[in-house]
């Protein structure tokens, strides 16, 4: 299993760290190590509200902002500085913000190795808890800044295979799992870390979803870090 690397956008942790990886260090920025001891994603899954699922309506894509703004303000969009992130053997296109060319060398959602080629990409960048699964679980109520950085947010975003992530679609943790197993305790966490730092509730089934997972792998820590909860405020959309 690989260990992602942190280090693309402003002071990004690991994420989704499989227990005994290291943060790296990328083109002279690095990840900060993760937070949290031994059971901190199992612990922090227990702590996650519970209430039903609120209905879809007026949910649109466009409610979180417009797709990849740069809220960090390093001039690159955001999808380009998770490519960076996660990519090996990255190339660059007209300086050094898009990515033409990387290797996935192993898909965390699948296992398989992809390639990247920009314009007839084989890999997307994930949205670790969906947008419309964010919708309906508290995102509805928030304001214009709040829904725009979880959309941007590092933390909640991660290179993988496109045709697996199609799969997933708006899956919670109830609904869908990766199906490369040995992801799968870093894949919840990082789902339990972006709730909590956001304060989105979970269903009964996705709650008790998370801790069958978690439970199988007790010492699995949450990642921390990404950007602020709030975008500035050139990006509000209303």
């Amino acid at each position: 299993m690989r260990c992602l690397r942190g280090g693309a956008a402003a002071a990004v942790v690991l994420v989704f760290a499989v227990a005994g990886c290291k943060a790296e260090t990328k083109t002279g920025t690095a990840g900060p190590e993760r937070t949290g001891g031994g059971g901190a994603a199992l612990t922090a899954a227990e702590s996650l509200t519970v209430k039903g699922r609120a209905p879809k309506t007026g949910y649109a894509r466009d409610r979180f902002g417009t797709a990849w703004a740069d809220t960090d303000s390093n001039s690159c969009d955001t999808r380009d500085d998770i490519l960076k992130r996660d990519l090996d053997q990255v190339k660059f296109t007209g300086g050094t913000c898009k990515v033409s060319y990387g290797v996935l060398k192993s898909d965390p959602y699948s296992g398989k190795r992809v390639t990247y080629r920009r314009g007839r990409s084989q890999v997307d960048i994930d949205h670790i808890v969906a947008l419309s699964d964010a919708w309906q679980k508290g995102a509805k109520y928030w304001d214009a800044s709040k829904r725009i950085a979880l959309a941007n947010d590092p933390l909640n975003l991660i290179a993988v295979d496109a045709s697996t992530n199609r799969a997933k679609g708006d899956g919670d943790t109830a609904t869908w799992l990766p199906p490369n197993k040995a992801f799968r305790c870093a894949y919840v966490a990082g789902q339990v870390a972006v709730k909590k730092k956001y304060g989105l509730w979970v269903t009964a089934a996705e709650k008790a979803a998370m801790k069958k997972v978690l439970t199988s792998c007790p010492d699995q820590k949450l990642p921390s870090g990404g950007n602020p909860t709030k975008a500035p405020s050139r990006f509000h959309a209303d």
